[in-house]
């Protein structure tokens, strides 16, 4: 068994795609889609679905990838926290945590925490939560 990938559905989906291919390097892994029809809805159990997906890559592996979904209807909800159950949040290893903090608020993400060290000193381990443009949770991590 194996992860396959993960989806974050997304108000724009294109303008959110822009943001994790700038501030993570993810590449498309196939051209957008849009997918609809029988098969569709009766799949996700949403009448009428017809869905515009983006894939991307996750650092140079195709697997898993993040899918990203812009439904035709979507369903408004308050931004997720830390702290609420179910999915919490995509974690980024990242060579840089300083620089690539400053990415994400330059590329329309905002900032939850702040960059704490979890390691000790012959072992540092930073981290630091933020919200992607559309509010999801990242953790941004660098040893």
């Amino acid at each position: 068994m194996k992860l396959a990938h993960i989806c974050i559905v997304a108000r724009d989906a294109d303008k959110l795609a822009a943001f994790y291919k700038k501030v993570f390097e993810c590449r498309l892994l196939r051209e957008p889609i849009v997918l609809s029809g029988g098969k569709v809805s009766r799949g996700n159990g949403l009448p009428n679905s017809r869905i515009y997906s983006i894939w991307l890559t996750l650092a140079d592996r195709k697997e898993p990838f993040l899918e990203i979904h812009q439904h035709k209807t979507t369903c408004e909800k308050s931004a997720p926290r830390v702290n609420e159950p179910g999915f919490s949040h995509l974690a980024f290893e990242v060579d840089d945590i300083r620089k690539t903090y400053a990415l994400v608020i330059r590329t329309g993400g905002t900032a939850l925490g702040e960059i704490t060290d979890f390691g000790s000193a012959e072992a540092p381990l930073l981290i630091v939560y933020m919200r992607d443009p559309e509010g999801n949770i990242l953790e941004l991590e660098q040893s």
